[in-house]
């Protein structure tokens, strides 16, 4: 997520980015940050991923899997899902950084944010999110399901964030 002196901004997290400009995180960060790719395979989504999605129970999506840095620091473990019909044959389905983000190649491939839901939330940490972002047990996290959908509601996206907490997110709501 976007970070502003403490706060997150999720608007350049859905939208393409300029030709030739890097992704969001790496923009945002100003060098300070990055990101790994630790997985990309189809699944069968956890069940409130496939529900944002719309799909059948059972269905897989392909799910794109990363660790988020900052100077170094794991800070953020995002799970990005997408429906096979969009993802199969693109640069999402592979296991390499894309060129401008996911959603510039979404845009390019005709999938542009209309409407973006997100639902914040607190819990303790699992064991495996204890280890990933080296929290003692017992921590809580800040999760946030991101769902992403074009102009004809259809989803398109989803991701599940855990990020070490205390964190703020921020929203800016432009009221016509």
């Amino acid at each position: 997520m976007a970070e502003k002196h403490g706060r997150s901004d999720s608007i350049a997290y859905v939208t393409a980015q300029q030709a030739g400009q890097a992704d969001a995180w790496s923009l945002e960060s100003q060098g300070r940050g990055g990101q790994r790719l630790t997985e990309v395979a189809e699944v069968i989504p956890p069940q409130e991923v496939a529900a944002a999605l719309g799909l059948t129970p059972g269905e897989q999506a392909a799910v794109r899997k990363r660790i988020i840095l900052l100077d170094d620091d794991v800070i953020e473990l995002a799970d990005s899902y997408y429906p096979l019909s969009i993802a199969r044959g693109t640069a999402l389905s592979e296991a390499r950084k894309i060129k401008g983000g996911a959603p510039t190649l979404l845009a390019e491939l005709g999938y542009r944010a209309r409407r973006v839901i997100e639902e914040p939330g607190v819990r303790e940490a699992d064991e495996a999110e204890c280890a990933a972002l080296a929290l003692p047990a017992g921590t809580n996290v800040l999760t946030l399901l991101r769902r992403t959908a074009a102009a004809d509601e259809t989803p398109f996206e989803v991701q599940m964030m855990v990020m070490k907490a205390p964190r703020r997110l921020h929203y800016e709501i432009e009221v016509d």
